[in-house]
């Protein structure tokens, strides 16, 4: 048993109300724990540090060597190089963080071998086909490569229909099909993309005649990553995210066809695979700190209660489940969708932790103050459709006031001060 030098309170203090130092306990030898951090509204509001931030990674910075005493990693909906979010995190906190410590939406469709010798469409904005590329995607197009092979679909563009009015010109014959497409965030002209992409759809990758029944057509494979509807960067209210061109894709789909689109795989918060690759990634870390005995415990700090919170509290439900299995002697299942299973890979770490925290801060997405007001009824769901709205998934572990709070609160609760 550990023995507490001082009485503290739940909240991190002690009980005059003066900050826990780190001498309080005896702490353990090593940690058994990870910590999450979200970007965007925990970290950073776009490219500007919060102050909470860095007096928060202070905190789990060695006193003497100026190094992380507790593995750590970056999970972000957004869609950047992993280097250079990796960069940026490093300059903000002036702590060490390599491109593996980063998460990004896309970043577990390294698991979804079975596409990377396909030809994909990539759905994106900058760096889209690098990061394609990145993750084991091999064969990849763009839109503009579609618009360019067939420029007789794309008449929402104006300019495109002026342009070939006169002289209609004929289709590349010699494009091979896409065979999936991978969506990792939103394009640049939604209209434009929208079309072709319904295009695509109802013939099988090879848009050169229309089908004959939408009903006969074999919807080609679709990985969709990041659902967010909505996410925060220096406005003052939330901006659509890649969840909102979701919305129009599978509105559009079902009005023309009759028919659900269906994703073969969704990646990205809040789906259990991200937290599956999380965990990976931190046992990553530890080990690479010469840590030794595997993890027991993640904590994920998000500001998003859809996404962050209800990701991490379907990955505790998920956990939960493979352990009652495995404890019972039995073959670890979970009953998970198809879009949402997580595909056995020897490139994982083998599985340790057994539950997982989340603890929600208030400089982001989630307003304390307004949404406290809010009740149930009056509360509009943004999850993505394939996710089932379950209130009960978007209360946290924890409410705190900022990422500072969060830690303090971990680390006290771990005696690892």
């Amino acid at each position: 048993m550990r023995d507490r030098a001082s009485t503290y309170s739940d909240d991190g203090y002690n009980t005059d109300g003066s900050d826990v130092s780190r001498d309080t306990f005896y702490t353990k030898v090593e940690p058994d724990f990870g910590i999450l951090f979200d970007v965007d509204g925990v970290l950073a509001r776009g490219s500007k540090p919060l102050d909470p931030a860095v007096q928060a990674i202070q905190l789990l910075k060695n006193s003497t060597s100026g190094e992380l005493r507790v593995p750590i990693g970056f999970v972000t909906n957004a869609t950047n190089r992993s280097c250079d979010k990796a960069a940026q995190i490093q300059k903000w906190f002036g702590i060490k963080v390599t491109p593996e410590m980063v998460i990004h939406a896309p970043t577990p469709a390294r698991l979804l071998t079975k596409y990377h010798d396909k030809h994909v469409l990539v759905i994106g904005q900058e760096h889209r086909i690098e990061i394609a590329e990145e993750l084991g995607f091999e064969n990849t197009c763009t839109i503009d490569d579609v618009r360019d092979a067939y420029p007789l679909l794309d008449m929402v563009d104006h300019d495109n229909r002026r342009a070939i009015a006169s002289n209609p010109p004929s289709d590349n014959s010699n494009f091979p099909a896409v065979e999936a497409i991978l969506m990792i965030g939103e394009p640049t002209k939604w209209e434009s993309c929208l079309q072709l992409l319904i295009d695509l759809l109802v013939t099988e990758g090879k848009p050169t005649s229309a089908p004959s029944s939408f009903k006969t057509v074999k919807q080609l494979p679709i990985i969709a990553c990041n659902m967010d509807l909505v996410f925060m960067a220096e406005a003052c209210m939330p901006r659509f995210g890649h969840g909102a061109f979701l919305v129009c894709l599978e509105a559009l789909y079902k009005k023309l066809t009759g028919q659900d689109l269906e994703y073969t795989a969704l990646v990205g918060k809040p789906c259990e695979i991200t937290y599956r690759y999380a965990e990976h990634t931190v046992a990553m870390v530890a080990k690479k700190m010469g840590f030794q005995q595997p993890l027991r415990k993640l904590y994920f700090i998000g500001d998003n209660p859809n996404v962050d919170i209800a990701g991490a509290n379907l990955y505790d439900r998920y956990l939960k489940q493979i352990w009652y299995h495995k404890e019972n002697g039995n073959e670890p299942i979970s009953d998970l969708p198809s879009s949402r299973a997580i595909p056995s890979s020897s490139k994982l770490s083998e599985q340790s932790v057994r539950e997982m925290d989340s603890l929600l801060v208030g400089t982001g997405v989630y307003n304390h103050e307004k949404e406290g007001q809010t009740t149930t009824e009056d509360c509009v769901y943004h999850g993505h459709r394939d996710i089932a709205h379950e209130p009960d998934l978007y209360k946290p572990t924890k409410f705190v006031d900022n990422v500072y709070h969060a830690i303090q609160h971990i680390l006290t609760e771990e005696q690892y001060l």
